[in-house]
């Protein structure tokens, strides 16, 4: 079958699908999403992907308002001890997960724990916890070695545990998840899942939603919609086509480059939800030569023109900054230019000098590109040539971006099936501070595929998190930056804005850090 025709039955699949799947007066919500979904814990990948099915069907304890202020979800109330070390929470009643059991403290603690393993927030939240126990079906308890001003905000981040089952979250930490059930708004028809098309959801009928309004991530959950579906449509053309048809509803990230087409269409509305943005990002792997030496990490800085990667991505002035050095974000409270300094001018001699002090020699490095992802598909082939200026060996490996999200967990040589560099991004509140910014984590095999090893860096981070004045933690931050600027975690190419589309028969978008469907209604 030739890829055209692949396309054009695709396309009638699309066409034909409602008429199967949904009765008469049936609200069916289809949104093109950006990749297919392989991996289904969120404690395993910290892709998109993943990251937004799991706020599909779980639910957590704390979740941020428009404010970034942490407010409770699953949690009805909190107490704390005079000394601040205890803190207990009782769970609001009537939450049940998707298989019909009651939702416990036990599963809460479960859930907890393994967060506290597996994910870089929760690592960080964990140094400070003393004990975790269930008090009884309703009330766990948290007992810190010392007080700590951010419990509710690392309960509340968008980094933060997702509460399953605990047969689910007690499995150990090295093994996935391969359940999908949750106690969200939303629940995975499993029987409905095509890999590599279509991923379905239905109102969870049993799901008690908060009764204060929504707001961003915080406030009531409201399923208005009987049925989500998910569509993977690799190819982008395909996906406008169908988004302006009307065959689908909701375009999640449409490539930059089509924004002044859907704005153009009257039956379409563009709309930024991320205040913040996003940042895209350069990812060396240091288990491996070069980049395992910090100084051909910083060779790295001295290639990079982020208004020429801007470009590349966005293209769009309005959609992007014309520049960043602030590893937490620009625009938020941990804004700061300091050490950025390498990062506003390429100099493709002092990379090169810096390759061969760090010890390359020439061998080929494996950039990974992803076919399917238009955004990180520019940006890689804007890398190879800046690589191949500063007489960079390239070594491209191509593939769609669940691939390469795959590839790219794996600790092999380079030249065995590893890498030695990817593009990704990430965007919202959890990056503009330290301990949520999930690239940034610099805590060797704990850190994110890549695995930045700076201990020194990471005490300075535990300063910080330790520091209960804001004034104070500010100039602590940017002594971080500073430190970061030498060790080199990843490398920013600049932070630009993603809008979503949808349909003008949609209504109750709300503004997120994410992709969010609970308040969605279509007429």
């Amino acid at each position: 079958m030739t890829m055209g025709l692949r396309w054009l039955l695709l396309a009638l699949v699309l066409l034909l699908a409602p008429l199967a799947t949904a009765s008469a007066g049936d609200k069916t919500l289809r949104a093109v999403v950006h990749a297919d979904i392989k991996v289904l814990d969120p404690t395993w990948t910290a892709t998109y992907i993943t990251t937004r099915f799991s706020y599909v069907i779980y639910d957590t304890l704390f979740s941020y308002d428009s404010k970034f202020q942490p407010r409770p979800q699953m949690v009805e109330s909190w107490t704390t001890s005079d000394d601040k070390l205890t803190w207990t929470f009782v769970l609001r009643p009537g939450q049940t997960f998707h298989d019909g059991a009651p939702v416990t403290s036990t599963d809460v603690v479960a859930s907890l724990k393994r967060w506290m393993i597996k994910l870089g927030a929760g690592q960080a939240f964990a140094k400070f916890v003393a004990g975790l126990d269930a008090v009884d079906a309703k009330t766990f308890r948290i007992v810190l070695k010392e007080p700590f001003g951010l419990v509710l905000d690392s309960l509340g981040s968008p980094a933060t545990a997702y509460i399953m089952p605990e047969r689910q979250a007690g499995k150990p930490p090295n093994e996935q998840i391969t359940e999908a059930v949750g106690s969200g708004a939303f629940k995975m028809l499993r029987d409905q899942w095509r890999p590599g098309n279509k991923v379905v959801f239905a109102r969870n009928e049993a799901y008690v939603p908060r009764k204060e309004p929504p707001d961003m991530m915080a406030g009531g959950h409201v399923a208005k919609l009987d049925r989500l579906e998910w569509l993977y449509i690799p190819d982008a053309n395909t996906a406008l086509n169908a988004m302006m048809a009307g065959e689908v509803d909701y375009y999640e990230m449409p490539p930059l480059d089509f924004i002044r087409l859907l704005k153009d269409s009257p039956d379409i509305v563009v709309k930024n939800i991320d205040p913040l943005g996003v940042q895209i990002l350069l990812r060396p792997n240091t288990l491996y030569p070069p980049f395992d030496n910090y100084k051909a990490r910083q060779a790295l800085l001295y290639l990079i023109d982020q208004a020429e990667f801007m470009q590349a991505v966005a293209g769009d002035e309005s959609l992007y900054l014309k520049f960043c050095g602030a590893f937490f974000l620009c625009n938020s409270d941990n804004d700061t230019a300091v050490g950025s300094d390498p990062l506003r001018k390429p100099d493709y001699a002092k990379a090169k000098a810096l390759l061969a002090e760090g010890g390359y020699k020439g061998e080929p490095l494996v950039v990974l590109q992803p076919t399917d992802r238009p955004q990180y598909n520019a940006a890689t082939a804007v890398l190879i040539e800046s690589l191949r200026r500063a007489g960079v060996n390239v070594d491209v490996q191509a593939a769609d971006w669940s691939t390469i999200s795959v590839r790219r967990m794996r600790k092999d040589p380079p030249d065995k099936g590893g890498w030695n560099l990817f593009i990704t991004s990430q965007g919202g509140p959890d990056v503009s501070n330290p301990i949520s910014n999930i690239w940034f984590n610099s805590r060797c095999g704990e850190a994110n595929p890549g695995w930045p090893c700076d201990l020194d860096l990471d005490k300075m981070v535990n300063a910080w998190m330790r520091e209960p004045e804001a004034a104070k933690r500010r100039a602590l931050i940017e002594g971080i930056q500073s430190r970061a600027y030498v060790s080199v975690p990843y490398v920013s190419l600049g932070q630009y804005f993603q809008p979503i589309a949808f349909r003008k028969n949609v209504t109750g978008v709300l503004n997120a850090p994410l992709p969010i469907y609970w308040n969605i209604d279509k007429q």
